[in-house]
């Protein structure tokens, strides 16, 4: 499901004009980006939690060459799903 018709699903839902919903996402991306720009973990019930870390600096190998190469930190975002999520991909996945 791309953005677009995320926005179409909550306008349907919500029963709003889409310029309406679009703003209310708008809103709430930029308020998630900011929180996790800052090393906020963000936790929406229900749903699950989108946490900041930072990934240490590594030595990795190029197979075809053999070459050593060192990676640099980096800061990534996880993702971790909620318990209500779990249970309904566990149920998925044992049909």
């Amino acid at each position: 499901m791309d953005h677009k018709s995320f926005v179409e699903e909550l306008q349907t839902r919500l029963g709003k004009d889409r310029g309406e919903v679009d703003r209310y996402m708008s809103a709430f991306l930029q308020i998630m980006k900011e929180r996790c720009a800052q090393m906020d973990v963000v936790s929406i019930q229900g749903f699950g939690s989108f946490e900041p870390k930072k990934k240490l600096e590594r030595v990795v190998v190029n197979p075809s060459t053999g070459k050593r190469m060192l990676v640099p930190p980096k800061m990534i975002l996880s993702f971790k799903p909620g318990s209500v999520i779990k249970m309904k991909l566990k149920k998925l996945s044992a049909q």
